[in-house]
């Protein structure tokens, strides 16, 4: 199993889409990451976490499951960091690859030690850029395909039935 635990901010105070969208309204800024996930997960099969830390969310630690993705807010006074490295201590076994997203030099440094791998925001930016290019691609080549009729017919014919299917005459 792979699972990819996403340090939420850094993240976010990365990309330029998420980093200027944190400015206006920081709540969708976060959904949105968790919508891009949420299609890195689906695509890749990967498990997803992403942490924040209760610097902007005060309160208690909150865990949640949202389009499939597990998000998790750090009690307060725990940073993202703190909750990554005891995730990653929690995960790591001999079946399970653990892959931290961040671009936290000391982060990564730390979760190198515990055995896990690291993806920087911008690897992350280029493979969920990739998985979209994949994704319109194969949309693209399914809406080109059409279905084949099983009465071989003239393009006069077809041409005709369209114009009835849509109510032209």
């Amino acid at each position: 199993m792979i699972v990819l635990v996403v340090d939420g901010y850094n993240i976010i105070g990365d990309w330029d889409e998420l980093k200027s969208l944190s400015e206006r309204d920081l709540e969708q800024a976060r959904s949105r990451l968790i919508e891009m996930l949420a299609e890195y997960q689906a695509y890749t099969g990967h498990r997803v976490i992403v942490v924040f830390d209760a610097y902007y969310v005060r309160g208690v630690e909150r865990f949640y499951n949202t389009l499939q993705v597990e998000v998790i807010f750090t009690r307060e006074k725990e940073t993202a960091d703190d909750k990554i490295e005891k995730l990653v201590k929690d995960l790591m076994n001999v079946k399970t690859k653990v892959y931290v997203a961040t671009s936290d030099y000391a982060e990564q440094w730390t979760i190198f030690s515990q055995g896990a791998l690291r993806k920087s925001a911008r690897e992350l930016a280029i493979e969920i850029n990739s998985i979209d290019k994949d994704i319109r691609q194969n949309l693209e080549k399914q809406a080109d395909v059409k279905p084949k009729a099983k009465i071989p017919l003239s393009d006069d014919v077809l041409k005709k039935f369209e114009n009835w299917r849509r109510g032209n005459n």
